[in-house]
């Protein structure tokens, strides 16, 4: 299986991938039934990581100043620029992280829920010719293993992303724009894995494939950062990211998402 490049240019690309999250949003309202059991897994994870950040916000502060024991006698206007970059760099870290841990887990919670919506969407648009039925440990225990790596990604790109969080301004200004493209990649290939699996690839085809449609996976996926963002987003979108993220997949190995479309050659 070969991916098939993308021909726009790359702010349209990026456009192009936002309104496939936009798509799965309408399938969402479409099939509210089916949809609504995708609730389910999110809000199990939804309410451990609420509770989980909200104790992270209520002691950020502690957090940061243990981090940074020697501000202690500086004076206090400077201890608290640096004090608060620290706590802006802990959190963005934690958010980035988080995200992709929030979806991983979340994913596999819900695989058979999640599988039924990405099969939903896919047999919308002409389904999978040779289509690989994996029993449903067998997608569990691939999706763990993959998603571990993602995570361990994630926490090395989260590194730098973290030490470049102690510099003023820019850690406040351009390192969150930075993570979130990094987080919105990740969140991407996360999320996009029922359909490669349901063509018998694994996470390097995922990355290799959406390599080739860079643009349009980093506008889903960061449309989806955004939305997590929100409270209570991340629980209220995921069923219909998964949606987003089987049109993403189809569109960047050729299949139609169209009613009656032909496949890209």
């Amino acid at each position: 299986m070969t991916a098939h490049p993308a021909t726009g240019g790359a702010v349209q690309e990026f456009l192009a991938g936002f309104r496939l999250l936009l798509r799965g949003l309408g399938l969402y309202v479409s099939n509210p039934r089916l949809m609504l059991l995708g609730l389910i897994p999110a809000l199990i994870s939804g309410v451990v990581y609420l509770a989980a950040f909200g104790t992270l916000f209520y002691f950020i502060s502690d957090i940061a100043a243990a981090i940074t024991p020697f501000a202690d006698g500086w004076e206090e206007g400077l201890q608290e620029v640096v004090r608060l970059a620290v706590a802006v760099a802990v959190l963005g870290v934690v958010v980035l992280v988080g995200m992709l841990t929030f979806t991983a887990i979340t994913l596999v919670i819900g695989d058979p829920f999640y599988e039924k919506i990405s099969e939903a969407v896919e047999n919308r648009y002409g389904g999978v010719p040779n289509e690989i039925d994996l029993p449903w440990h067998t997608s569990i225990r691939l999706s763990l293993a993959d998603s571990i790596r993602l995570i361990g990604l994630t926490v090395l790109c989260g590194i730098p992303l973290f030490l470049l969080g102690f510099i003023p301004l820019i850690g406040q200004t351009v390192v969150p724009v930075v993570g979130g493209l990094v987080g919105g990649w990740f969140l991407a290939i996360e999320l996009s894995g029922f359909p490669f699996y349901r063509r018998g690839l694994r996470l390097a085809d995922r990355r290799r494939v959406l390599r080739a449609h860079r643009p349009a996976a980093l506008g889903f996926g960061v449309g989806v950062f955004v939305c997590f963002l929100i409270p209570l987003g991340a629980i209220l979108v995921t069923p219909a990211a998964v949606a987003g993220a089987a049109l993403l997949s189809r569109r960047a190995l050729g299949f139609p998402i169209e009613h009656g479309g032909q496949r890209v050659n």
